[in-house]
Order: structure tokens, then C-alpha cells, then sequence
């Protein structure tokens, strides 16, 4: 059963700010605990959450088996355990990261795969897109990249409590990682694109009916074509990169690239919309399979919309194919 938002304002509000309340209350106990503990309690919290009071069990168990028809009944509810401790053990590590890592001590706790190339990208006169997914501990890089002098500009949905919306942005902006708001923000994206700034996506939720669809893990998803868009549009390259965790190691992470799409340059078979969207869904599909525990299963990535799109149609568009 759900609970349903009431729909006096004056009770609306009440309940976002008693959320809230309860949230910093929640964050002010964390600060107390070292990460390892806090590893301990995600663990511990994440078997209840997987074998006694299972939330959300029904969308989890739907999109692991799409994804992993082959796994058995323990590996899949291993696989939704291993989900829920890295989810919880995120939110310990977001509020860490601000005692621990800075910028003479980053290198501590995070490795720059590549960061030769990822830099000489951010130095470039020209706009950057930067993709990933809701993968690893994408809050981490963020953090990361505007501690060392390069803040971004991330496109994301504004929370619907106010006062949640507020806290989290203002400590994202703390190193330089601000929110433009998806619904709203378009003459903010332009702006960003226009003065050659660093823009970042998670492009891996569902885009509703007239998304681009696309095979992700075998099965037909609807994509947002905003980034192929504003690429081919402005001629703005594309990263594609991850921020995981090591060996399920808390507070140890490693940013690594895993494509790059200049559109001046493209490589054959990459140069329509389609084709790109396809191309960087691929790359993160490729990096969940090595450790799916990571990423956020709670998503309804596969929503049909009354239209059945065969997979046998999105497959005779494509030209590119991975390596």
C-alpha cells in the first residue's frame, strides 16, 4: 500500500519539512559513525529490506530477471541484497566524502583512470557532455570533479520535497555541482552549452513513449535524445564514464571513461541520433553486467506505454556494434 501526498498545502508542507527533519536527523547520527559502521548498518538494513520487509520487491525482481534471465532464485535475491547495501552505503559515503576528501587528500580515495585524457577533454574550447547512470556512486564524481577546479552541470529532476531539493543542492554547489532542473532548465542548458561548460547526464531512465528506443540488456527501452541532440546540435564531444566502488571497499572509488564521441570526428556507423543514444546505452549496459550490484535496479527501465516496439526493428538500425 502507498501512501498518498495530501493535497492541502499547508498539510503538504508539514509533512516535507517533518521528512526533512527526520532525514537531517538521520545524516547528524551518521556523522557520528565511521564509514566502516556505517558499511556494518547498510549491510544490516539491507537484509531486512531483502528478506523481511521486502520493499519493492516486485519492480527489483521484474528488472533483474529481464536483464539476468539465468540466475537463480539465491543469486537473484543475493543480487538485490548486494543492491540495497550499496544504495544505503551511498548515502554514508556522500556525507563522508565532506569530512575526508579534499583536495590534498582525494588521491586517497579515488583513482583516476585515464585522468590524462579526461582532463585534456575539460581544457578543450568547446561544450562537454559527460553520461553515466545510476551506477556506482555517481555523487562521488560530481564531488570529485568540482573539488579539483571543474565544476558541472547536472540535468536532473528536482526533488519534491522543497526543502530536501534545497539542502542537497546547496551542498552539491559547495564544490561546484549544480542542478538544472529537466523540466525547467532549457535556456540553463543552453547556456551551459553555449560557454563551452561541462554538462552531465544519468541517461538511463525511461524517456516515456516518444523516447528513443533503443536494446538495453536485450530488451527495448525508450532513451532521452537530448544528449545526441545537443551534441550533434552544437558540437559538443561526449564522455561516457563511471564512478564505482572497488572490491565493495567503502570510500574507495574509481572514475574510469568507458567512451568518447566527437562529432566532428564521428566513427563510422555513429552519426545519427539513434545511433549515438544506442551507442553510449550500450557502454553502460556493458559496465552493470561486471558488477550489477551497483546499480540502481529500482527504476522501471522498460515501460511499454501501450506500444509494443520490437527489438528486431531497433536491431536493423543499428550499425555499431560493440567490440
Amino acid at each position: 500500500m502507498s501512501l498518498k501526498k495530501p493535497k492541502d498545502p499547508f498539510l503538504k508542507t508539514a509533512a516535507d519539512f517533518a521528512v526533512y527533519s527526520a532525514i537531517r536527523l538521520v545524516i547528524a547520527v551518521v556523522g557520528i559513525f565511521s564509514i566502516e559502521r556505517c558499511h556494518d548498518v547498510a549491510a544490516i538494513l539491507a537484509r531486512l529490506f531483502t528478506d523481511v520487509f521486502p520493499v519493492r520487491r516486485k519492480t527489483l525482481r521484474e528488472n533483474i530477471r529481464a536483464a539476468f534471465p539465468d540466475l537463480t532464485p539465491r543469486q537473484e535475491k543475493a543480487l538485490i541484497r548486494g543492491m540495497w547495501e550499496h544504495l544505503l552505503l551511498m548515502g554514508g559515503e556522500f556525507f563522508a566524502a565532506r569530512r575526508v576528501v579534499h583536495k590534498e587528500t582525494w588521491c586517497r580515495w579515488i583513482e583516476a583512470g585515464q585522468a590524462q585524457k579526461m582532463v585534456r577533454l575539460f581544457f578543450q574550447h568547446r561544450p562537454l557532455i559527460m553520461i553515466s547512470a545510476h551506477f556506482g556512486n555517481f555523487e562521488i564524481g560530481g564531488y570529485a570533479l568540482g573539488l579539483l577546479g571543474y565544476p558541472t552541470f547536472s540535468v536532473a529532476r528536482r526533488l519534491d520535497n522543497r526543502f530536501l531539493d534545497r539542502y542537497i543542492g546547496r551542498l552539491r554547489a559547495e564544490t561546484g555541482q549544480y542542478i538544472i532542473d529537466k523540466n525547467e532548465g532549457f535556456d540553463d542548458v543552453l547556456r551551459v552549452i553555449e560557454g563551452n561548460g561541462r554538462l552531465a547526464f544519468l541517461a538511463d531512465q525511461s524517456a516515456g513513449p516518444k523516447g528513443c528506443w533503443v536494446d538495453f540488456f536485450g530488451r527495448p527501452a525508450s532513451a532521452y535524445k537530448a544528449m545526441a541532440l545537443l551534441s550533434l546540435q552544437y558540437s559538443a564531444p561526449i564522455l561516457v564514464c563511471d564512478v564505482s566502488r572497488v572490491n565493495n571497499t567503502p570510500m574507495r572509488f574509481r572514475i574510469e571513461p568507458l567512451g568518447y564521441y566527437d562529432p566532428l570526428d564521428p566513427p563510422r556507423g555513429i552519426e545519427t541520433v539513434f545511433e549515438i543514444t544506442q551507442w553510449f546505452t550500450s557502454l553502460l549496459e556493458n559496465r552493470i553486467r561486471r558488477t550489477p550490484e551497483q546499480y540502481w535496479w529500482l527504476h522501471r527501465r522498460w515501460k511499454t506505454y501501450g506500444k509494443e516496439i520490437r527489438l528486431d526493428t531497433i536491431h536493423r538500425k543499428i550499425r555499431y556494434k560493440l567490440p
